[in-house]
């Protein structure tokens, strides 16, 4: 029986056995197909996947920055490029007390800032902190040696404008992030900007950065150089006498265009009140728009060359033929009760000639109807009003030009004189060019060439001829009629006359829509001239919008200036002949001279680099992070060679109660003071434009950074009085 019972239970445990070895190889067999099917999932169907989260934990791929491109004048003058500098930021919320401090000594090292500073901007709990900028890069290496855990070392691309605020409308300025916000540096932003290229590395398991040699590195190509027909010492000319004249006359604002008439090259393009295109903001967008492209307006009497143009080119007057100028006061037939139209002057008789002399509304509304509806239309548009010019800059408006059937009965004697007419001031000018050019009308362009980075041509602009809007004989005489505005004895340009110089040109006043209705009170004055009428190069237009002193009208104003900007470019360029005394004292040759960059707000050697390669030497004043001031000013034509001061920021450090001194800034342009004070920690106010002649507090007193320092300006002319 005892035996008999051991073989059941050996029979037993044998059974059981097997079913328990069936039940593990069974469940191994599933765990076999799970793993196989996520073997499958994760190394076909997700492996893609996968590799790529994988990678990005380990590679590091990243972008090599290309070089934007440089913009240049006509003559080769650098007027925009870019250098690459230090921005040092940090993560306040992971970083120690120790790194703060460790930091903090290490920047104020170079920039000779308290450390307090910075660690007043890495006391909080922010993610990200900038603490400085525009380091030199060759402190880079000297920056990352012991970086403190949480602090963020970048190179970043600055752009810079050498000659300040000279051509800021041109050139237009940058985005935040390297892209162009107006002017050239957005029209050619595709070839300035260049295509970035790339580098991977791989992290290694000590977080130890390494090049992966399976990735290649691809080489940045470097953006274009744009040159521009721009010429710099017409540009600074234009822009130092545009801005006196708005001043003096009190004018809301005021624009300059320059041409090449034989060629359509713009010269300079200008006007007031100007920006600063390296600290640009959203509050000066009006300023940054180029106006003689965007703005349209009645251009008043300066319109009169349609009217005097088709006169003559279909032989309809003669210039001498005689008109009844109604003794300044004529009703012109149209409607019921006709429209009234006046003469500043009141005359009986006036040739046709005497009639542009003296700007005589009602001669030329009696010329007009002569010459009729569709021939008058027909010469302001072969003139190019009513169509853009093409010109290769952002935001160019057509102008408006009304076609005959939506004329009304008050149409052609309005447009006679300039209104129920929009035109901007650069087709103006291209309009007169074409009359300085012997009745040929070119197209306007600003670029003059496109090069690569070995310096090869890309492109390029050569002068293009529209068309022949009149003929010779019409040019001659025309040439004539507006010489005689200038010259003549009743001419309403005479303030324009320069000795030695002959000039030719027309003065326009126009009346400004104020409440949909033409004011009485605003106005917009304007002056085109060409010069010298034997071989004319330059055409200038000056405009300025609502002049308060010195009269309203474009001849006892914007002449003034002309003549200012014509005088002075006569001296300066040794291809205009004049046949007049000429004050010897002023008299220089251009070749010996240059414009003066701008390096306020830059370091010291990059200051005193930029002067050395423009020609100029350096003498440092005082010590600092940046320059607060320089002597001669920016965008000043200086002699080659010459020593130009450099005045810095001294460190200001807080006194036993917190206080610090205030700086002095009274006889500082109004920018450069408040540039001061912001650099000194200070905030401040101004009442007034121009000079600083007044400051509370005042200078070398204590107060905490949280007083706003009222700045009293006054006017550079009465400011210079006081």
């Amino acid at each position: 029986m005892i035996s008999t019972q051991k073989y059941i239970d050996t029979q037993k445990f044998i059974r059981i056995k097997q079913r328990r070895t069936k039940l593990i190889l069974f469940a191994c067999l599933i765990a076999f197909i799970i793993i196989s099917l996520r073997l499958i999932q994760i190394q076909v169907v997700h492996s893609t996947d996968l590799q790529s989260e994988a990678q990005s934990q380990y590679k590091l791929p990243s972008t090599i920055p290309a070089n934007r491109g440089n913009i240049y004048d006509c003559n080769g003058n650098i007027l925009a490029s870019s250098a690459m500098v230090i921005k040092v930021a940090a993560d306040c919320s992971i970083m120690t007390n120790e790194s703060k401090n460790a930091i903090a000594k290490k920047l104020a090292e170079l920039t000779n800032i308290h450390p307090r500073e910075y660690l007043k901007k890495l006391n909080n709990t922010k993610r990200y902190v900038c603490l400085e900028s525009e380091i030199h890069p060759s402190y880079k290496n000297f920056l990352q040696e012991n970086k403190p855990h949480g602090v963020l070392i970048e190179e970043v691309s600055k752009r810079l404008y050498h000659s300040g605020n000279i051509a800021a409308q041109i050139l237009g300025g940058m985005h935040y992030d390297n892209y162009g916000k107006g002017g050239v540096e957005s029209y050619f932003n595709s070839q300035l900007s260049g295509k970035d290229g790339s580098i991977v590395k791989y992290r290694d398991g000590s977080r130890r950065i390494q090049p992966v040699l399976d990735f290649p590195k691809i080489d940045p190509q470097n953006g274009n150089s744009i040159y521009l027909t721009i010429d710099l010492t017409y540009q600074s000319i234009v822009e130092e006498e545009l801005r006196k004249g708005a001043e003096k006359f009190q004018a809301d604002g005021a624009i300059v265009v320059m041409l090449k008439p034989s060629s359509g090259e713009v010269l300079a393009i200008a006007q007031y009140p100007n920006f600063d295109p390296s600290h640009s903001s959203k509050t000066d967008l009006a300023k940054q728009r180029i106006k003689a492209l965007t703005d349209t307006y009645e251009p008043g009497s300066m319109f009169k060359l349609v009217a005097a143009a088709a006169a003559l080119e279909l032989d309809l007057v003669k210039p001498e033929q005689k008109f009844n100028a109604e003794n300044g006061r004529y009703v012109y037939p149209a409607g019921k009760k006709g429209i009234i139209i006046t003469d500043t002057h009141p005359y009986d008789v006036l040739t046709f000639k005497e009639a542009m002399e003296v700007s005589s509304n009602i001669v030329f509304a009696k010329i007009a109807k002569i010459v009729g509806t569709e021939a008058f239309y027909s010469q302001a548009r072969n003139l190019g009003f009513g169509n853009s010019t093409n010109i290769e800059l952002p935001g160019e408006a057509k102008g408006f030009l009304k076609k005959p059937n939506q004329w009304s009965g008050t149409t052609l004697q309005a447009m006679s004189r300039g209104y129920e007419v929009g035109a901007t001031p650069i087709q103006i000018a291209a309009a007169y060019a074409a009359l300085a050019n012997n009745g040929i009308l070119m197209k306007p362009y600003i670029l003059k060439q496109i090069q690569n980075e070995n310096g090869d041509s890309v492109a390029s602009t050569q002068p293009t001829i529209l068309r022949r809007v009149f003929s010779e004989k019409t040019a001659s005489q025309l040439l004539q009629m507006f010489t005689s505005v200038v010259e003549g004895e009743r001419g309403t340009a005479k303030l324009a006359i320069v000795n030695g110089l002959r000039i030719a040109g027309k003065t326009g006043t126009a009346r400004k829509i104020v409440d949909g209705k033409y004011s009485q009170k605003n106005h917009l004055a304007s002056f085109i001239g060409f010069f010298p009428i034997e071989n004319p190069q330059v055409v200038c237009l000056v405009m300025l919008d609502n002049p308060k002193t010195g009269g309203y009208t474009g001849g006892t104003t914007s002449t003034v200036i002309f003549k200012a900007i014509a005088e002075r470019i006569s001296i300066t360029k040794s291809s205009f002949n004049r046949n007049g005394k000429i004050n010897e004292d002023k008299l220089f040759e251009a070749s010996d001279y240059q414009i003066v960059p701008d390096v306020c707000g830059m370091q010291p050697n990059n200051a005193v680099r930029m002067l050395e390669k423009s020609g100029f030497s350096a003498s440092l004043v005082g010590n600092g992070i940046s320059v607060l001031n320089q002597d001669p000013k920016p965008g000043t034509l200086a002699a080659k060679g010459a020593e130009i001061k450099l005045m810095f920021v001294k460190t200001n450090y807080a006194d036993e109660n917190g206080f610090y001194v205030v700086p002095n800034v009274v006889g500082l342009p109004l920018r450069r003071a408040v540039n001061r004070l912001s650099l000194e920690g200070f905030e401040s106010t101004a009442y007034g434009n121009g000079i600083v002649v007044c400051q509370s507090p005042e200078a070398e007193k204590s107060a905490s950074r949280k007083t706003v320092v009222s700045l009293i300006c006054e006017d550079r002319k009465v400011a210079g009085k006081l």
